[in-house]
């Protein structure tokens, strides 16, 4: 599967570095990089369920691709649903439900570092978005 280009760029720069307190750091700048979200769409009904931190995400269908937006109140899960983004952001339904959540974070050098409620937050994410397609 052809990655999305953002994805393609947040693997390249994450693969390049050495440790984790540099891919901490990126982390924290991507979570910087999401647009942030209207009052109107920071809502109970957008509010993903299963996660620790709280965590709102909108998607809009646009010429058979999705689109996602998201924010969270925590920087390290802001950093790692902008990433998640990356990798969702331009997928058709059928793509999206072949997505391999943990393969996608331990290409970028993450997946040690996700606890497992980081982990099971960003499957209900993904989980939240399979939803929105349906």
């Amino acid at each position: 599967m052809n990655l999305p280009a953002e994805a393609a760029t947040a693997l390249e720069a994450f693969q390049n570095l050495p440790g984790w307190e540099q891919r901490a750091r990126l982390l924290m700048q991507w979570g910087e990089r999401l647009p942030a979200l209207s009052d109107e769409e920071i809502c109970e009904a957008n509010r993903v369920h299963g996660c620790e931190s709280q965590v709102w995400l909108v998607g809009e269908l646009k010429d058979g691709r999705w689109l996602f937006r998201a924010n969270s109140d925590a920087r390290l899960i802001r950093g790692l649903v902008a990433l998640l983004l990356a990798r969702v952001n331009g997928l058709s339904v059928a793509q999206l439900k072949q997505l391999d959540l943990a393969d996608w974070f331990n290409q970028l050098g993450l997946g040690r570092q996700l606890s497992e409620s980081r982990s099971n937050g960003l499957n209900a994410v993904l989980q939240r978005m399979r939803d929105l397609t349906l």
